[in-house]
Parts: structure tokens; C-alpha cells; sequence
């Protein structure tokens, strides 16, 4: 699959400019996990560009219905079952580093976000790990981002919390504008 194909099904089945900015923000964290791990930078980055392509439509059924659909159009399995594990609840479990990095970054990349934008100039320049840590412990702020998930995502991966945070901080300043930010 290259990127087109994935910006085309995306396109196709999320209409939201919200939800293509968070594909495009876990695409970001994906590629630069890819890069940081010497794997295939596209590939990955597809994984996270299309992981919610589905949910829009069919949210009672995201991401079984997502992995049906992309299963019709031949896309290979590894890349179906990195994406179904991304949510818990599916039962899939996490072998692939692929599949870890999805789960660690998926919740990050939403929360990241929120934290920017609740900021006076809207940058991530002025996000640091510290103001991430800080909004996580406000359980009214970005009420409906799994906490335990972002936390758990790290430690599946095997990487200290706070250089996972300072990472993905880093990896969504390349796209800054793309998801709605300011460099």
C-alpha cells in the first residue's frame, strides 16, 4: 500500500478534519518510531494513517469492521492485526513492534494535541513533558483519553515514560501544521 492509497481510503470513509489530523499525527509518531527502530517508514506510517479509518462509520464496530473492509482489499494481515490490537477490547494481542508502537502512540498523539491547543498560540513549541504530565493528572481535561492507556503504551514498549512523551512531542513538530498546529 503506499501513502496515496492509504490518504485515499482514509479520505474515503473519514470525513472529519479532526479525525484526519489524528491519523495524520499517529502517522507522524509511527514513521519516526519506524526511523528510530530501522523499519519501513511508509508502512508503519500507513498503520497509523488508516488504524481509524472505520470509526467514523462504524464506531459500535471499530476496529473489527476497519480490519473486514481492509481484509476485502487485500491488505495484508500483519498490518490488519497491528491495527486491531491498537484496541484493547479487541483481544488482539500486541507481538508486533508495529502493533506496540500503534497502542503507545494512539492515545499520546490525542492527548499531545489537546494540551497544545488549550495553549495561547496553539504551538508545540511550548510543550514540554512536563505540561503533558501535568494535564494527565486533571481527569476533567481530555476527559474521554485513556489515561491508563497512554501509560501502559510506554511500558508495553519498553521505553521510559517520559522520553516516550518528549519523542512523539517531537515526531508531531514535523507536522505541526498538517494536524492543525502551530511549529
Amino acid at each position: 500500500m503506499t501513502r496515496n492509497e492509504a490518504l485515499e481510503l482514509l479520505h474515503e470513509f473519514t470525513k472529519t478534519d479532526s479525525l484526519r489530523k489524528h491519523a495524520y499525527a499517529v502517522e507522524a509518531a509511527m514513521r519516526a518510531y519506524a526511523d528510530k527502530y530501522n523499519e519501513d517508514e511508509t508502512y508503519w506510517g500507513n498503520i497509523g494513517l488508516i488504524h481509524d479509518f472505520d470509526y467514523e462509520k462504524y464506531p459500535d464496530s471499530h476496529p473489527t469492521r476497519g480490519a473486514e473492509i481492509l481484509s476485502e482489499r487485500g491488505i495484508p494481515e500483519e498490518m490488519r492485526e497491528a491495527i486491531l490490537g491498537h484496541a484493547s477490547f479487541s483481544g488482539v494481542p500486541r507481538k508486533m513492534l508495529a502493533a506496540k508502537v500503534l497502542y503507545a502512540v494512539d492515545e499520546l498523539c490525542g492527548f499531545i494535541t489537546a494540551v497544545t491547543l488549550v495553549r495561547p498560540n496553539k504551538s508545540l513549541r511550548d510543550v514540554t513533558v512536563k505540561s503533558v504530565k501535568k494535564k494527565m493528572k486533571d481527569k476533567r481535561f481530555a476527559a474521554k483519553v485513556n489515561r491508563d492507556e497512554i501509560r501502559d503504551g510506554a511500558e508495553e514498549l519498553g521505553v521510559d515514560f517520559d522520553t516516550h512523551v518528549e519523542f512523539v512531542i517531537n515526531a508531531l513538530k514535523k507536522v505541526a501544521i498538517d494536524i492543525g498546529l502551530n511549529p
